[in-house]
């Protein structure tokens, strides 16, 4: 399946934005879709999980009550919408699908498939 990501941009700390990740070359409801990021100088970190069908859902801690998972299978398509955001969501946002996951507790990247290509999140203070 091919991910492509897409909604990143330059917000003001307390802004929102919506990322979405558009899938392509596979029945996308078979996936198990998360989103990480990757801020500069760290590694990946788990930011949001969404089971096939859309009834398990999971969140990082740092993003609990701020961010919201959702998905449209009849589009293949999986969002992020991130609201009262901080300086400290600055990262490359990364949608990617899981054939090893059922539910939402997917939080090992090492278990996804596929990766989209990232998209630039920056909030300014």
């Amino acid at each position: 399946v091919q991910l492509q990501a897409s909604g990143g941009g330059l917000v003001q700390a307390g802004g929102s934005l919506r990322l979405s990740c558009a899938a392509s070359g596979r029945t996308f409801s078979n996936y198990v879709m998360g989103w990480f990021r990757r801020a500069p100088g760290k590694g990946d970190d788990f930011v949001a999980a969404i089971s096939r069908g859309g009834s398990s859902i999971n969140y990082a801690d740092s993003v609990k009550g701020r961010f919201t998972i959702s998905r449209d299978n009849a589009k293949s398509t999986v969002y992020l919408q991130m609201n009262s955001l901080k300086p400290e969501d600055t990262a490359v946002y990364y949608c990617a699908a899981s054939t090893s996951y059922i539910t939402a507790a997917a939080v090992a990247e090492a278990r996804y498939n596929y990766w989209g290509q990232g998209t630039q999140v920056t909030v300014s203070s």
